[in-house]
């Protein structure tokens, strides 16, 4: 009793809002249930499969960007306690893969690949818009060449066009086709190096994607390369895979880590996240080791079986990462978007 009632003092003497995170604190809970409640009083339902589909975190302000399906891109600067719409209506569908959301790991740019609705790019956190949108359903995984200011080439493939790949030169506004039957796996380190892969090894064009050379036999799972201060880190099955000279040549870093998702840079390109069966991963060594960072969501808070949709890696569900809070974030397509504080 003594124990619990120093608790429960300790608790009163915090400011609500900090009293509110403690409370929070090691456990998922929804963020997206408000916003839900809202639209629906709107008549604005959601578009199949309902719900959100799709989170990711601005690293350098810590603003949360949530989509809701068909209901467009909402932003919250208050780690997810309060949505505004934040696309002027330019976003819509939802994401299919774990990497139709390419931030800038600078901020204030981002990228949205949607299915079923328009895609567009954002070069100021949210407040102008440019059309990314092929005239097809949308695309499945892209990157863009972030080190061009303004951004413009950019990366992307179609999975349900027989694994068409797309490049663009002038920020999605024109596309043309590099081939088919790619892997959804893609990256870009210029405007004309690219990265790709077939399903056996890794595959490297120095022209935009017009011819192809075998570079690496490593694989990577399907997802795109992200890229900070010039080292390149892709996922694989059991390992974080790295380049640092525009992928020419590529190692499997460190000690194994089992995930699909990521990585997700924290205060330096060597501070890294990675999500997967095991949870939320951490690295503060670029990859040479990993511990538990935090735990998959959880039936209980988020509606979403933990480890549901961990068997297609990088496929429909979304994580983020706020590293100066230390609070994560995810969203399963047609679920509720949920976050946890460590």
């Amino acid at each position: 009793m003594r124990r619990l009632a120093i608790v429960v003092g300790l608790l009163l003497a915090c400011p609500l809002e900090t009293r509110a995170q403690a409370e929070e604190k090691g456990r998922w809970v929804s963020i997206s249930d408000s916003l839900l409640q809202r639209l629906e009083q709107e008549g604005k339902k959601p578009a199949w499969p309902g719900g959100t589909g799709g989170i990711t975190v601005d690293r350098s302000t810590g603003d949360v960007y949530l989509v809701v399906c068909g209901q467009g891109l909402w932003k919250s600067t208050d780690h997810g306690k309060t949505f505004e719409r934040t696309d002027s209506g330019k976003i819509g569908g939802r994401c299919e893969t774990g990497y139709a959301l390419d931030f800038d790991p600078n901020g204030q740019r981002l990228a949205c690949f949607m299915l079923d609705g328009n895609a567009g790019m954002t070069l100021d956190g949210g407040k102008t818009w440019q059309p990314l949108n092929d005239g097809s359903r949308g695309q499945d995984v892209a990157a863009v060449d972030w080190s061009q200011n303004p951004a413009r080439s950019v990366i992307a493939i179609r999975h349900e066009s027989g694994g068409l790949g797309l490049f663009s030169t002038n920020g999605g506004r024109a596309w043309k086709e590099i081939g088919k039957d790619y892997l959804a796996a893609v990256g870009i380190f210029d405007d004309r190096t690219v990265v790709t892969s077939k399903g056996s090894g890794i595959l490297r064009s120095v022209d935009g994607g017009a011819t192809w050379a075998k570079v690496s036999d490593l694989t990577p799972t399907p997802g795109a390369v992200r890229i900070w201060k010039g080292m390149g880190y892709w996922m694989s099955k059991d390992h974080l895979l790295a380049s640092k000279d525009k992928g020419a040549t590529w190692i499997a870093l460190g000690a194994p880590v089992r995930a699909g998702w990521g990585p997700y840079f924290g205060k330096t390109e060597k501070h890294l996240m990675v999500v997967g069966q095991d949870g939320f991963m951490e690295s503060g060594d670029g990859g040479l080791s990993w511990t538990k960072a935090a735990p998959l969501p959880d039936s209980a808070n988020s509606g979403w079986p933990n480890k549901e949709g961990m068997d297609r890696l990088g496929w429909f569900l979304n994580f983020a990462w706020d590293w100066k809070t230390e609070t994560f974030y995810a969203s399963k397509m047609g679920k509720a978007a949920v976050r946890y504080r460590r």
